[in-house]
């Protein structure tokens, strides 16, 4: 592993903490895979409010709509066996469609092309108000045809890849789940995911949460359905960990996967881009991609009713970072963003070197913290309250064991200041100094903060 990766991995769980604790969320899973191995596993918080159950890295997540990116693998490891063409008609697999949903093309629903509608006439079992449709209520909502001619745009649609899951069960002859679970995450050696409820007896999951909104707090979602007939869009339940080894075995390059190299980049091809949208971004076959920074990635999201997940791969730096959430205001698509510029940063500056490697520490005023982040020959300052913590940030120059000076800073910073460390008699760094500005530690910065503006409590009379 490079030496900016370590450095990297070292300082992305204090900055997501700090994050998590300032979005007062429930929890959070977070992972790192690097050349198909775990690098970073993580969790923060609990797996359920209402019990105080602390949350670990081995709970399950329903991961929602990543799980159209394991049907799309089904769907190309099929393909690969001989046993269909992306070009084939959905109505050569499925009968009783539709005249025009049964001429859509397998590569037109993969790519959320064929403009079928998206959750049916009644999407209540987004809000658990209905059951999720079973094989038979998903051919009912589809009997009346797309809602637009296919191949104009890309119109996301959960009941067609719910139809995607039949094709594979009529091409098999076995249950969807059955099949994608030994075809596809055995054979990946994933070993904590489940295509759909119910898990086994014993395993930990995690309760999602609704937002804050509307009643002021949370509650706890049980968040045990089964999908039935949409689980191939989003009824799986996963890991951090065990979704970025995944993704990271779709990259191109991946050394290890269930694709071949030809398949993999036809999933991860930029076949769509999503109109009306600020953000640019694409759909291929059951992934997402865009850039961050110049960095390519692709990947995908997920949200289902107490749970919000991103995961993307970076196949030139042959990285994947996935986040999840078990709250329905979750910000694990910011965060994962902000991961991939903390990662950019660390690559651009390099490890550091033994001159600065003792500038670290997270420091406190009455505005908030801030972190010494050393980087290649200098120490950057980090914000972790902002989504992206280098943003605009200032360096410092070390000039000494406790000296140093702001050697670059925008214009509203302390640039061409003096930075120095003040020690206490057992030598221990107890103050920063940026400028004419004193920052100290989590607890005295807490301390004076209550001593100078908590209420006073009134002594009770005698």
């Amino acid at each position: 592993m490079d030496r900016w990766l370590g450095a990297a991995l070292d300082y992305m769980p204090s900055w997501l903490d700090y994050q998590m604790q300032n979005a007062q969320l429930p929890g959070c899973l977070f992972a790192v895979v690097h050349r198909g191995k775990v690098v970073l596993d993580g969790a923060f918080g609990h797996a359920n409010l209402s019990t105080g159950e602390e949350l670990t890295p081995r709970h399950r997540f329903r991961i929602a709509s990543h799980s159209k990116s394991f049907t799309s693998a089904g769907i190309l490891k099929l393909r690969e066996q001989g046993r269909l063409r992306l070009d084939d008609p959905v109505g050569t697999f499925v009968d009783g469609l539709n005249k025009k949903t049964a001429a859509a093309t397998l590569a037109q629903v993969l790519s959320h092309s064929a403009g079928l509608v998206r959750d049916g006439a009644d999407a209540g079992q987004f809000d658990e108000r209905r059951p999720y449709p079973d094989a038979d209520e998903l051919r009912a909502d589809l009997a009346s045809g797309p809602i637009i001619e296919a191949g104009l745009r890309l119109k996301y649609s959960n009941h067609g890849y719910g139809l995607l899951g039949l094709v594979i069960g009529a091409i098999t002859g076995e249950p969807y789940a059955t099949w994608i679970e030994r075809e596809v995450v055995k054979a990946a050696g994933l070993k904590e995911t489940k295509p759909d409820m119910p898990l086994p007896r014993g395993t930990p999951f995690a309760r999602g949460h609704s937002a804050r909104q509307p009643l002021g707090r949370r509650v706890v979602i049980p968040s045990e359905y089964r999908e039935n007939a949409i689980a191939p869009a989003g009824g799986f339940v996963s890991t951090a960990a065990d979704t970025a080894l995944f993704f990271n075995q779709l990259s191109p390059t991946a050394k290890r996967s269930i694709l071949s190299p030809a398949s993999r980049r036809e999933m991860v091809r930029r076949l769509w881009r999503n109109p009306h949208s600020a953000l640019e971004s694409y759909y291929g076959l059951g992934t997402m991609s865009g850039a961050i920074g110049g960095w390519s990635w692709f990947g995908h999201s997920g949200g289902l009713l107490g749970y919000v997940s991103r995961t993307v791969t970076l196949p030139d730096q042959e990285l994947t970072v996935s986040i999840m959430c078990n709250a329905a205001d979750g910000w694990s698509g910011f965060w994962v963003d902000n991961a991939v510029n903390i990662l950019r940063t660390f690559a651009a500056n390099g490890p550091p070197s033994r001159r600065v490697a003792g500038w670290t520490g997270r420091w406190w005023s009455s505005w908030g913290a801030f972190d010494l982040v050393p980087m290649g020959n200098k120490v950057v300052i980090g914000v972790p309250g902002m989504g992206h913590p280098f943003l605009d940030t200032s360096e410092i120059e070390v000039t000494g064991r406790d000296a140093g000076r702001v050697a670059l800073g925008n214009g509203y910073a302390s640039h061409g200041e003096k930075v120095r460390r003040v020690r206490n008699a057992a030598g221990r760094i107890v103050e920063l100094w940026v400028g004419g500005s004193r920052n100290v530690s989590h607890a005295r910065a807490a301390a004076e903060l209550e001593r100078r503006y908590a209420p006073k409590k009134r002594k009770a009379r005698r």
